[in-house]
């Protein structure tokens, strides 16, 4: 059996105190030494990460103002080319306007002309249907 007496009891105090700095030496330490390097990377990782991800929404906000920037160009071209197609519509209209009335005058000379020239043929025709017509009611020659 395992007597308790007072040698034991401070040996055994002993052996725990050597291996608690046997332990702290051999394992405790260096397990520490490892995390800490680990954090210190972790947390050189994580501002590097910060300083990415700064630099990106720096680029990012860049390339939006340089979209912007584009569509406002491209916005004063087209407002451009649609007041210079504007301009080119309103002389050509103006133009045909101005041609409208010489236009119109020649058209209308021109079935004046026709119509003269329809009633004096539809005249002639219809004195000649008309004699025909009365030497066939009547049955004789006029």
């Amino acid at each position: 059996m395992v007597s308790l007496n007072l040698a034991h009891i401070v040996i055994q105090m002993v052996n725990f105190i050597l291996l608690i700095l046997i332990l702290n030496v051999l394992l405790y330490k260096p397990i520490l030494g490892i995390i800490e390097r680990r954090n210190a990377k972790l947390s050189g990782s994580q501002e590097e990460i910060k300083g990415l991800n700064q630099r990106v929404l720096d680029r990012m906000a860049d390339y939006e103002e340089k979209i912007k920037q584009a569509k406002t160009a491209a916005m004063e071209q087209k407002n451009e080319l649609l007041k210079q197609g504007s301009d080119e519509a309103k002389n050509i209209i103006d133009a045909v306007r101005s041609d409208l009335p010489q236009f119109l005058s020649q058209y209308q000379n021109r079935m004046d002309e026709e119509i003269d020239q329809a009633r004096r043929i539809l005249g002639d025709h219809s004195r000649k249907i008309s004699l025909e017509i009365a030497e066939k009611v009547l049955g004789r020659s006029l």
